[in-house]
């Protein structure tokens, strides 16, 4: 019972928030992603639609005057129509940003963090070594293991000469 009215309660909330959004008690029309949008790209440099949509009346009587001859256009009304269609040009969107500057500083302070944990792991967590790893252990495990002819033909004692007592060279 109580599964099948999460249920509905999530369809209606999901088929209510796509047609429209409440917000502050009035309804207001969500952005529809299907249509093309404008987008600020070196590879891609003729978006599909103007950057500014909604044209002022300044803008509206500049784009009457560019229908006539370009001559007639000053410098400053070429560079608003220009504004008008794109938000960036290439020189400002090829401009050096310091963008990386925050991205290396990130994961230095990331990589430093992870050194510290690491630190207080092998200080706090971890326990002392294993007496298997000193290095008299690790002779007599070996003089073991060539007594015992472990692996005689391809593997560990294959390669011990037991006549000269030395390593095969």
């Amino acid at each position: 019972m109580l599964a099948t009215r999460v249920i509905s309660l999530i369809g209606k909330r999901a088929i209510s928030t796509s047609v429209c959004v409440r917000a502050h008690g009035s309804v207001v029309k969500s952005e529809d992603y299907a249509l093309p949008s404008y987008v600020d790209r070196r590879d891609y440099p003729l978006p599909d639609v103007a950057h500014v949509k909604q044209l002022s009346a300044g803008q509206q009587a500049l784009k009457e005057k560019e229908k006539a001859s370009w001559s007639s256009l000053t410098r400053e009304e070429k560079v608003e129509l220009y504004r008008i269609k794109f938000k960036e040009s290439f020189a400002e969107m090829n401009r050096v940003s310091n963008q990386w500057k925050t991205v290396v500083g990130a994961a230095l302070f990331f990589i430093g963090f992870t050194g510290l944990i690491l630190i207080w792991e092998k200080r706090y967590v971890y326990g002392p070594i294993p007496h298997t790893f000193d290095k008299e252990w690790v002779a007599m495990q070996t003089k073991r293991m060539l007594d015992m002819k472990v692996s005689p033909i391809q593997g560990f004692s294959a390669k011990w000469d037991y006549d000269k007592n030395e390593w095969k060279k």
